[in-house]
């Protein structure tokens, strides 16, 4: 596994049903080595913290493989981010990753905790609030991390299993035990 772009987002303020919102969903890959403390990356911003970002949202990834099942799905190739994630990962399946399940990633270690379950700001980002719903029925929903070790990562970082409970709960079933809406 490995990491083939770090995103972040300085955060951007829209209008959205007249209000004014501020949103990190617009994340950019970024260049170098970033920072990845407790609460975040460095240079990467939540718009709401009461939904997103905070020790066990602390880190978003997102896998090659579901960009392309997504790239099937709209005919055209997306941008890594566009999902709002830091970290876009090729061999990270949310199918597979455990809840606790720990990964060195540069020189941080990450521990995983919850699958991603998006907010109306998808929709924004994709233009078409149907996203949202859409997002859901895939079944691609990426991984939280709560950083348990800070450290910096990079493109072309490894992304190592270091621990696993093989009778944990992976984080794509969480999503499962979700009552539809």
């Amino acid at each position: 596994m490995r990491v083939v772009s770090v995103n972040v987002s300085a955060g951007t303020i829209i209008e959205w049903q007249g209000r004014r919102v501020l949103t990190g969903i617009f994340k950019q890959p970024v260049a170098g080595r970033v920072h990845v403390r407790k609460n975040g990356l460095d240079g990467d911003r939540q718009g709401d913290l009461t939904v997103h970002g905070g020790e066990f949202k602390a880190v978003y990834s997102y896998s090659v493989a579901n960009y392309e099942w997504w790239n099937r799905e709209f005919g055209r190739v997306l941008p890594p981010g566009m999902f709002g994630e830091n970290l876009t990962i090729d061999g990270l399946d949310e199918e597979t990753v455990a809840v606790g399940d720990r990964f060195s990633v540069g020189t941080a270690m990450l521990e995983a905790v919850q699958p991603r379950l998006p907010c109306y700001k998808l929709g924004i980002r994709f233009g078409d609030q149907k996203m949202v719903k859409r997002f859901m029925r895939s079944g691609r929903f990426g991984t939280y991390f709560r950083v348990v070790t800070e450290g910096e990562v990079g493109v072309g970082d490894e992304v190592q299993l270091v621990h696993h409970d093989p009778v944990a709960v992976t984080v794509g079933s969480l999503v499962k035990l979700r009552p539809e809406s």
